[in-house]
């Protein structure tokens, strides 16, 4: 078995202080990564992220607690401890008030240092499993290195020790089932029923009865007793998969049930009594739903206790050939075949695509490759087939900043009918500027007021 030894990360501008630090962490046991200043900090926790960090409170350039404000912004859950010296204790203080986990005032001891390392790591989740997660396997099933994704599955280890209603939002293809099911598996129901659902998949006139079960007789066809998915997944988690497209009829019954904590099975005069999690998921807008009265609100904020954002395949770009390898690991041993990964320039290929279909895509694509390669090696043309060629490739910064900025101008000169003067208020530009920047566009403001009139 793999031993994984928590990560911290050390940030102070003093070379001699943070070569002790190390040596002191290394030598209890930990993993250690250094960071010259804040702002090399900011970027190695871009690539991947620590269980714990250390930074010293006064720095060159962006100091202690600037970096602490941005780890609270975009990580709220990574303890954060700050050495400080005598002279900025009430600084430190203040800090502790605002959410900083604990500080240490130097000059300061090995025994006090690693005392609360402990207390910190303690507080931070543990992703890689071990004694305190159950089967020590909760995550096995996501496939990543990405610091986003470790962030989301902070929260979600977090959420598991508890009993509340989780909405997870995300395109299609993300894996929201994979991290419902990893919810589940890191929570004390994980030894009971994890049953799933696509509300989008089933007939209205057939989703009430699985969820809710039918009596023999209910309706014609019900030859016999049914037993419904809130039923089956007793003392479990159901999991209830967009959710924004159940009927608004069904959401009322739903809502009854998350209410009362009774199902009624279709047909029968009596309830049945159930004690289930629910995790819900959608890729549609649902507060955009609720106002449209396409949702009910009331179902909405019973489902909406803690929402979970699984980002798109092209904002984790570097689990592309991570997961890539992973799928023809699987599949190169599903097909008997003989692949031991992808050429540089398929690779080139897998990691600049669009990715629509996130991961989902990624996989189909890998499994056509795998399928049709006579090599070790899967080549650029194989992918190149399997991903359809027409697919949209990564752009250049600056061609997607010239994108932005067009389609940013035909935003406003729509929402102003061609007017420049409004649409340069509007942009917080002058018109001077606002006419270059039309011009650079080829855009001529008079098509859209004809267009309007």
């Amino acid at each position: 078995m793999t031993v994984t030894h928590p990560k911290i990360l050390l940030v102070d501008d003093d070379a001699d202080l943070l070569e002790l630090l190390s040596l002191r962490l290394t030598a209890a046991g930990y993993a250690v990564e250094v960071a010259g200043s804040a702002e090399t900090a900011l970027n190695l926790l871009d690539v991947s992220r620590p269980q714990l960090v250390i930074t010293d409170m006064r720095m060159d350039g962006m100091d202690g607690m600037a970096l602490f404000e941005h780890i609270h912004r975009t990580t709220p859950t990574l303890p954060v401890i700050i050495l400080t010296a005598h002279g900025t204790i009430p600084d430190a203080v203040a800090a502790a008030q605002r959410g900083v986990f604990g500080y240490l005032a130097k000059p300061f001891d090995s025994k006090s240092l690693l005392a609360q390392v402990a207390k910190g790591l303690r507080l931070s989740p543990n992703l890689y499993g071990g004694s305190d997660a159950p089967s020590g396997v909760w995550r096995d099933g996501i496939v990543t290195h990405s610091a986003v994704m470790e962030d989301l599955l902070t929260k979600a280890k977090l959420v598991a020790e508890g009993d509340a209603s989780v909405l997870i939002h995300g395109e299609s293809g993300t894996g929201k089932e994979l991290l419902a099911h990893a919810i589940h598996d890191a929570s004390h129901r994980s030894q009971r029923p994890f049953v799933a659902v696509n509300c989008a998949a089933i007939p209205e006139q057939l989703l009430e009865s699985e969820l809710f079960g039918h009596v023999k007789g209910a309706f014609t066809g019900a030859v016999r007793d049914h037993m419904g998915l809130f039923q089956k997944a007793e003392g479990g988690t159901l999991f209830l998969d967009e959710i924004g497209d159940m009927p608004l009829l069904l959401q009322v019954k739903l809502l009854r049930v998350l209410q009362e904590r009774h199902v009624r099975p279709v047909g029968s005069a009596h309830t049945i009594p159930v004690d289930v999690r629910i995790i819900s998921a959608t890729h549609r807008d649902l507060d955009a739903e609720v106002a449209a009265g396409h949702f009910r609100e009331d179902l909405y904020y019973r489902l909406h206790v803690v929402a979970l954002t699984i980002p798109a395949l092209s904002q984790r770009r570097e689990d592309i050939p991570l997961l890539t390898n992973y799928f023809i690991g699987l599949l190169a041993k599903k097909y008997r075949k003989s692949i031991n990964g992808v050429a540089p320039e398929a690779m080139e290929l897998l990691v600049g695509a669009a990715w629509p279909g996130n991961v989902r895509q990624l996989m189909n694509v890998v499994e056509q490759c795998v399928v049709l390669s006579t090599t070790p090696l899967i080549s650029p043309v194989l992918v190149h087939e399997a991903m359809h060629k027409e697919e949209e490739q990564l752009i250049s910064f600056e061609e997607a900043r010239k994108q932005f900025e067009r389609e940013y101008l035909v935003r406003v000169l729509k929402m102003t009918a061609g007017n420049v003067t409004q649409a340069a208020r509007l942009a917080k530009r002058n018109r001077t500027e606002f006419y270059k920047l039309l011009q650079r566009h080829s855009l001529d403001a008079a098509v859209f007021k004809r267009t309007a009139e």
